[in-house]
């Protein structure tokens, strides 16, 4: 169960990383952060799924 609650704030993280504005001497880095964020949001989505699926099967 705490795995699964981690999953969780893992793609929560993610949308916020998708969603910071960064500051003006970091404005370079804003799609580095899209970039990252998606990849956490979509990693652990299927990661939730998988264990799902897993467990449905079980």
């Amino acid at each position: 169960m705490e795995l699964i609650l981690l999953f969780l704030a893992s793609i929560l993280s993610g949308f916020a990383l998708m969603s910071v504005e960064p500051v003006s001497f970091l404005s370079f880095l804003g799609p580095i952060f899209d970039i990252v964020g998606a990849l956490a949001v979509i990693i652990f989505s299927l990661v939730l799924i998988f264990k799902g699926v897993k467990s449905l099967f079980k």
